[in-house]
């Protein structure tokens, strides 16, 4: 009996999840560490029984159908699986799965990593000594920034890392954290003592705004001029969730003309940002090449999830982490 055959995109999904394929499949690696390019996976994919890929491979139609009606799984080693056509799969029956939990923590920790790091200027402060702008000992408001303690929070997104960086912010001493979100109440985070508020209120209020959404018709450009407008001038915007929730043209001239005090993004649009963006030219943002779950451990735990979901399926079982198909 013939052993089925999957296709994984890319040579560095770590090698701990391969393995786990291996013993039961035979596995086709894109060999080339960058996306795979699209003939290559139109042609790679005929004839496959799964599909593991990554947040950088448009799996559309065309992919979807080129592969032929064996193909039984798709599994994606990220959270966001916005690049995969669902409603072609669910026509097709195809079981699609994330890796969501797995890197919870891991993000939550960059999103209050860049609150920190954006509302005290810790870029700033840390360039200030090698450019030379270190003149005196101490001035009294060189620098100065703002913390989290008795600061208003508010969550835009209250899912599980929306829930993980409430947590690790309350020990700071937050004097508020308020969340909007289209799934309410959520009681894990009022039970933290979160308050639920429009998201119009949440802007207006909030010392430091953090994006945690899902990236859908609702939430595209949700933070654009009207939302930057409404926010403080002193307010800290921080985006870990996807680039497409924010108008980025308008985030630029938030920032440019002062608007707001500061931001820090881990997400964008394009990506790879290119290094002359215009982004790029502002000293009160801080960018990150999208690295809120790169710790090693994460990477090796989204990897295994991604092929125990395929195994699953092959196997006759339902998926660990299936999402929801439109």
């Amino acid at each position: 009996m013939s052993r089925p055959k999957v296709l994984v995109t890319r040579p560095s999904v770590p090698i701990e999840g391969i393995k786990l394929l291996e013993e039961k499949c035979d596995v086709e690696i894109y060999p080339e560490e960058k996306p795979i390019e699209r003939e290559a996976l139109l042609k790679s994919i005929q004839g496959k029984d799964a599909l593991l890929c990554l947040l950088t491979d448009p799996i559309d139609k065309e992919v979807i159908e080129a592969a032929g009606p064996q193909l039984k799984a798709i599994a994606t080693m990220s959270v966001g699986y916005d690049h995969i056509d669902t409603k072609v799969c669910k026509e097709k029956g195809i079981p699609v799965s994330n890796t969501p939990d797995v890197s919870t923590d891991s993000v939550a920790e960059l999103t209050v990593t860049l609150l920190l790091a954006a509302g005290r200027r810790l870029i700033d402060a840390a360039a200030a000594i090698k450019k030379g702008d270190w003149v005196y000992s101490w001035s009294p408001v060189w620098l100065c920034g703002q913390g989290l303690t008795n600061s208003t929070v508010g969550i835009v997104g209250m899912g599980r890392i929306g829930q993980g960086v409430m947590k690790r912010i309350l020990p700071f001493g937050v004097a508020k954290v308020l969340y909007y979100d289209v799934f309410h109440p959520i009681k894990p985070a009022e039970e933290m003592g979160a308050e639920f508020v429009p998201f119009e209120e949440l802007v207006k209020r909030s010392d430091f705004i953090v994006a945690m959404c899902n990236l859908s018709e609702e939430t595209k450009d949700l933070f654009d001029k009207k939302a930057f407008e409404l926010m403080k001038p002193t307010a800290v915007f921080v985006n870990t969730s996807r680039g497409g929730v924010v108008h980025q043209e308008d985030l630029y001239d938030a920032l440019k003309n002062r608007r707001i005090r500061a931001a820090g993004l881990d997400v964008m649009l394009p990506e790879p940002l290119p290094k002359d963006h215009p982004l790029t030219t502002l000293d009160n943002i801080i960018l990150t090449p999208h690295v809120g779950s790169a710790e090693m451990s994460v990477r090796v735990g989204m990897a295994e999830l991604a092929a125990q979901n395929i195994l699953a399926v092959l196997e006759g079982q339902p998926m660990i982490s299936p999402v929801p198909l439109e």
